[in-house]
């Protein structure tokens, strides 16, 4: 199975952060597909830094991974934001844009992510405020699965439950990120694969990897700043065995090392979609035979 969707995407990309400006300004490695950027580090930017970012959105295929917009705050959603972020994405031709399954703020921005309490009202909640974001947008967006460390008080279902009666309540798409399904699963004590196969595969429009740093607790501590592991890596060959191959991202925002050596892990991505279609093409064949 081979996962379509209208957003133009396709292969690995990599999160643009404003140090690697200069060295893409030179050249875009051949393995990049897409750049993603969360948009409240770019909305309003002008000067130098703004003539270099017009000048790879208006030849490579750009996302837009929000942070603030808090879909799951309680207090009314920013508008004045969402107007501005229009403006944006549609100036900058985004093909995307993705928000986390979260919130952020109340009366002030709380400057971290926190779980949404998994329960009835929220989904109601949730999923007004993404039709309502959807519409100021005009455009569809998708949602990512969170990362979170204490669980949300009084839960009525488990994340899984919540996360797809989101999904169906709001009809929207999924952004899946599969570090943080490993993350959650150690965190919180369940199998990370059946959580992963709990999802709908056929709203998945791309994906992300990316490391973390371990507490000596042990506790799981999603920081995008290490090198992404082998269970991570797993978890996605199985993604892409159960759902077929769909675009995927490497995340790191601290520890940043230089390009060449993100390309590694961007590379990596290539290199497994590209085994996955062989192997799917094989598969077909030999059905197609019997």
């Amino acid at each position: 199975m081979s996962i379509t969707h209208p957003f133009r995407l396709n292969g690995a990309g990599l999160g643009l952060r404003r140090s690697m400006l200069s060295a893409l300004q030179v050249e875009v490695p051949h393995c990049i597909d897409f750049f993603e950027v969360s948009p409240e580090n770019w909305v309003g930017v002008g000067g130098r830094l703004g003539k270099q970012f017009r000048s790879l959105t208006e030849r490579h295929r750009f996302v837009a991974h929000g942070l603030a917009l808090s879909l799951g705050g309680p207090a009314p959603l920013d508008t004045g934001f969402l107007g501005e972020l229009k403006q944006f994405l549609d100036h900058h031709d985004f093909a995307l844009y993705t928000e986390h399954l979260s919130f952020c703020s109340d009366e002030g921005h709380f400057y971290d992510l926190y779980p949404i309490p998994f329960t009835e009202q929220a989904v109601k909640h949730v999923a007004g405020r993404i039709r309502q974001t959807q519409d100021i947008l005009e455009r569809p967006i998708a949602l990512e699965n969170a990362s979170y460390y204490v669980q949300p008080p009084q839960p009525e279902m488990d994340e899984l439950t919540f996360i797809n009666a989101v999904l169906t309540e709001a009809d929207c798409y999924l952004h899946l990120d599969v570090n943080n399904i490993y993350v959650n699963s150690v965190n919180h004590g369940y199998d990370a694969r059946a959580f992963l196969l709990g999802l709908p595969g056929e709203r998945i429009v791309y994906g992300h990897v990316a490391g973390h740093d371990m507490e000596p607790s042990g506790l799981i501590i999603d920081t995008h700043g290490q090198d992404t592991i082998e269970p991570v890596w797993e978890l996605l060959v199985e993604a892409y065995r159960s759902f077929g191959v769909f675009p995927t991202l490497v995340e790191r925002d601290s520890n940043i090392p230089p390009l060449a050596d993100l390309l590694i892990e961007v590379e990596r991505i290539r290199t497994l979609q590209n085994s996955h279609r062989l192997y799917q093409s094989a598969h077909d064949i030999r059905e197609v035979a019997a």
